[in-house]
């Protein structure tokens, strides 16, 4: 039986929304979740590096957020051939497609928008509307190429801050990791906020590995699920990359009886979606589901799914609903139990969402 969309609801006071990270982040709160023993600990963030091992491996997204927000001016063209200015125009660069110069875009109000239509942001940037497709994304095309169009991105447009947070940081690098590096999402993969460079040098004096591992955030991680069951929620693919080298750390780590610790729900959906398609191939005896990769995946994690390389978890606090929080509760193992403790992180006046606070799940 299908669980509804709704059985991943809970109550959030607005207040509980933060709004900015805490400065320095590695001060935010944590909450340490035993799957197994229904324990739960609250903590600081410096406190995680309690919880690793010699050996462990942490993988993050390494995906560097650049300004897919722009403001344009829609335009047709005339009686006469000539471009017209129909009205003003919100685009969101969502990721290139294979071909030179496509995109896949959100528009607002997308209703105006018409094939052969041209959006125009600035004089040596615009675009042609080529394909208004099903879902509501668009297909447009730029006469540059995918950096190219990042870099004017970068240059006229806006931070993709998401629509609860009301002020816009001063600076990009307020909403990027400190070990960013991929530029390509448009959003920031954020349980990786809470990591300094402090903590991170505690943990690699206590012997913890770190993998990187690509996941350019797009719809797939950000849209709502609109569906009443889950099942039938469609998930669109993202853009990852796993290189040999973190393979191989992974391979290395589960031959030592090390842990691999995923940041965040964009981590965990690499490294999941990819060993889903490699278990499908004859594996040799201890073998971890895992080559190199880079392509697409729309994997949708949700409870019942069976976890092949993940052993832990950071995570922040999702919305209600989400893919990321159904995602969340895979790994846990039990909906109610992480729901009790989304509502004692309410109680507890724990700071929710992308600048909140965040969560490691242990077994």
């Amino acid at each position: 039986m299908s669980l509804h969309t709704n059985d991943f609801n809970f109550d959030l006071p607005y207040e509980r929304v933060a709004q900015q990270s805490v400065e320095p982040r590695d001060q935010s709160k944590l909450m340490v979740v035993h799957k197994k023993s229904k324990k739960i600990e609250h903590k600081k963030f410096t406190d995680i590096v309690d919880f690793f091992n010699d050996g462990d491996t942490i993988v993050w997204n390494n995906s560097k957020v650049f300004k897919a927000r722009q403001t344009g001016r829609l335009l047709s063209k005339n009686n006469d051939d000539l471009w017209e200015h129909k009205r003003d125009i919100e685009l969101f660069l969502v990721r290139p497609m294979k071909n030179f110069g496509v995109w896949k875009v959100l528009a607002k109000p997308s209703k105006h928008v018409e094939n052969g239509m041209r959006i125009e942001v600035a004089e040596d940037f615009a675009c042609d509307v080529m394909l208004k497709e099903k879902f509501g994304t668009i297909l447009v095309q730029f006469d540059d190429d995918a950096e190219e169009v990042m870099k004017k991105a970068n240059k006229y447009g806006a931070i993709p801050i998401p629509p609860y947070v009301k002020d816009e940081p001063h600076q990009l690098s307020m909403y990027q990791t400190v070990y960013a590096d991929k530029e390509g999402s448009v959003a920031a993969p954020t349980a990786g906020f809470h990591f300094t460079d402090s903590v991170i040098s505690k943990l690699k004096q206590k012997g913890v590995n770190f993998a990187e591992i690509t996941l350019h955030v797009g719809l797939g991680t950000f849209l709502p699920v609109k569906s009443e069951t889950i099942d039938e929620h469609i998930m669109h693919s993202e853009w990852v990359k796993i290189s040999q080298e973190t393979v191989d750390i992974i391979q290395e780590t589960k031959d030592n009886n090390g842990r691999v610790i995923a940041v965040g729900t964009t981590s965990t959906r690499t490294l999941e979606g990819v060993a889903q398609m490699v278990a499908k191939e004859p594996l040799a005896k201890g073998k971890v589901p895992l080559h190199p990769y880079e392509g697409d995946v729309d994997i949708f994690i949700k409870p019942g799914f069976d976890f092949k390389v993940v052993d832990v978890m950071v995570t922040n606090f999702h919305l209600p609903m989400s893919t990321l929080l159904m995602l969340v509760s895979a790994f846990v193992g039990d909906r109610e139990f992480l729901l009790d403790c989304y509502r004692i992180a309410v109680e507890e006046e724990y700071r929710f969402y992308s600048f909140g606070d965040a969560m490691i799940v242990l077994n």
